[in-house]
């Protein structure tokens, strides 16, 4: 069963066909002023001109040729032109009923399935993870889930970052540390005590010498990055001892925050790759020599960009910048690595489309790798696309940092909106009755909806102050109030359930009856426009509305206390909205805990 607008544009459609109208003018969709109607169609003013008449005139019209009466009275008219809709409380109580009894709670799949691939996460290897992948990652979970509800075939992958010069840099400094790896035992011995907290310091340790023009390290970094990518044995063994004390670490605080992966692999998956890429490349005739490295041209012809020299001229130069394939010390680069990873993604999955979601200043890096894909004929552009996001900021309005200044570690945010939980449940007195465990599992929920939430309501493409104690509020618009909703809703069935009062078919009377079907039926359009704009702020707002609308519901139309068949419509009512509310927090990969 279609949700309301999609029913009542197929009804205007006829009416406009009738009356010799453009149908595809005929759209209908909520209303932007619910006091003149739910429902509203701008059509008329987009006809009239064609039709020889004034707006209001083709609105009469399309109003006086109304027959779907069954679905909505005939519309009333407002302003120039504009045609307004209330559906009937038969037609209404009949989509509400089709959303109870629903196993998707009104959801519609997809016309034409698709093979998606949903890159994001994206840590690095010998560096842990910090709030700067917590965007990437809560974003691209609910990207992939919300496809895959939908009906898709869904691959997430994590694409580590493990086969660039940090590599080179972290075996680098182990390689001074150990006064080099002549001795086989005291590198044995290093490795297997080697943990994530020693490479953390490291890395950055060494990053600095390198910025500070140390070009000794740098080149040595270099050189073992080349020896790494190389096939040295050697280089190979301490990488991967870096490799699985990071990859332990990720995939605890992946799990922490209800993040999965099908596909765990990394740049150095697509390692293989590099060389036949290469040479097909350069069969192609699309790489160029230059200062010594190898790069492929991605800007067309006429696209250029204005570049300031150091002199202080402005020149033209060609834009995109060139896609640098092999550096001038022979190593493989980023977006050599991205590169590979596309045709190892066409090789496996061959998908329809690849969606990378990856902070939106990464732009211009995979706007050359895409036009480089294409040009080789590896994909077409169309398949490729970039889900990019904003920063999320401290109270300064900068890029989240801790007090210190420093990166926060994920861990420790997700340790901080844990004792933020514990400390709200407490003041609400919940929790009481719990048994430790239940009380830690469900403070963790809480952290977890918090964080996410608050993360999701927000266009992806926008940035956000990062506020813990509004996020973590049982009030307005949160994570913790929707779960507090939900768990309301479980109470009470679980009372009827006790009482043996069982759901039965829907009848609406009262508005607040009436409002909380609306917002029911709204979802399949939320999660429509969620999927279309990959943006999961659509189905956060959803969820808000139906928490709101039920609470109203709550409030006007007692549910156990009434009687009879008002009763069982309401109950039923009620499980319809927990299960279409879990569902949607499902989708932004909230859990609900059994009690609150």
């Amino acid at each position: 069963m279609k949700d309301l607008a999609t029913a009542l544009s197929a009804a205007n459609a006829a009416v406009f066909t009738e009356l010799g109208l453009d149908p595809k003018h005929a759209d209908v969709r909520r209303s932007d002023r619910p006091d003149l109607g739910e429902f509203q169609a701008n059509g008329a003013l987009a006809v009239a001109k064609a039709a020889g008449k004034k707006p209001q005139e083709v609105a009469q019209s399309v109003a006086a040729g109304w027959t779907a009466t069954d679905l909505a009275a005939a519309p009333t008219i407002a302003g120039p032109g504009f045609l307004n809709f209330k559906v009937t409380p038969e037609a209404l109580a009949k989509r509400a009923q089709f959303v109870a009894e629903d196993e998707k709670a009104g959801a519609s799949p997809v016309e034409h399935k698709r093979r998606v691939v949903v890159d994001y996460g994206g840590p690095n290897v010998a560096k842990g993870m910090h709030v700067g992948h917590l965007r990437a990652s809560i974003i691209g979970e609910s990207v992939k889930r919300i496809y895959r509800f939908r009906g898709d075939e869904v691959w997430g992958d994590a694409h580590f970052g493990d086969w660039g010069f940090q590599m080179g840099l972290v075996i680098t400094a182990l390689e001074d540390e150990l006064g080099g790896f002549n001795d086989r035992a005291k590198l044995d011995a290093r490795l297997k005590t080697l943990t994530l907290d020693q490479l953390e310091a490291i890395y950055p340790a060494y990053a600095a010498k390198v910025r500070d023009g140390d070009t000794d390290v740098r080149d040595r970094a270099r050189k073992a990055t080349a020896a790494l990518q190389g096939g040295s044995a050697l280089h190979r063994e301490i990488w991967k001892a870096m490799h699985d004390v990071s990859m332990a670490a990720q995939k605890r605080d992946f799990a922490a925050l209800g993040v999965d992966f099908d596909l765990w692999l990394g740049e150095s998956d697509a390692d293989p790759l590099i060389p036949d890429m290469v040479k097909d490349l350069e069969a192609k005739g699309l790489l160029e020599e230059d200062q010594g490295a190898r790069i492929v041209r991605v800007a067309g012809p006429g696209e250029t960009k204005k570049k300031k020299l150091d002199d202080g001229s402005v020149v033209e130069v060609e834009s995109p910048d060139p896609l640098l394939v092999v550096s001038s010390e022979g190593s493989a680069m980023y977006g050599t690595t991205d590169l590979a990873t596309i045709v190892q993604r066409v090789r496996d999955q061959n998908p329809d489309m690849i969606l990378y979601v990856v902070d939106q200043r990464q732009g211009d890096h995979f706007e050359q790798v895409y036009r480089a894909a294409a040009k080789a004929n590896y994909i077409s552009r169309d398949k490729l696309e970039h889900v990019g996001f904003g920063t999320m900021n401290g109270a300064d309005g900068k890029p989240f940092k801790t007090r210190a200044g420093g990166v926060l570690k994920l861990q420790d945010l997700i340790g901080q909106a844990e004792e933020k939980a514990r400390e709200r449940l407490k003041e609400n007195e919940i929790g009481a009755d719990f048994s430790k465990e239940e009380f830690e599992d469900v403070a963790h929920k809480v952290a977890i909806a918090a964080i996410k939430f608050a993360d999701l309501s927000n266009f992806r493409g926008t940035s956000y102050v990062f506020d813990l104690d509004r996020f973590m509020s049982f009030e307005g618009k949160t994570g913790p109030y929707l779960l507090y909703q939900a768990v309301r809703i479980k109470s009470i069935l679980r009372k009827a359930d006790e009482q043996s009062v069982k759901p039965g078919a829907i009848a609406i009377a009262h508005e607040s009856e009436r409002a909380l079907a609306l917002a029911l039926d709204a979802f399949d359009g939320a999660l429509r426009a969620a999927y279309d704009k990959k943006a999961p702020h659509f189905l956060a707002e959803h969820a808000y509305s139906l928490a709101q609308a039920f609470s109203s519901f709550y409030t006007h139309c007692p549910i156990l206390p009434s009687e009879g068949a008002v009763r069982a419509s309401r109950l039923a009512l009620a499980a319809a909205t927990l299960k279409q509310l879990t569902l949607t927090l499902d989708l932004l990969g909230i859990d609900v805990p059994e009690r609150m």
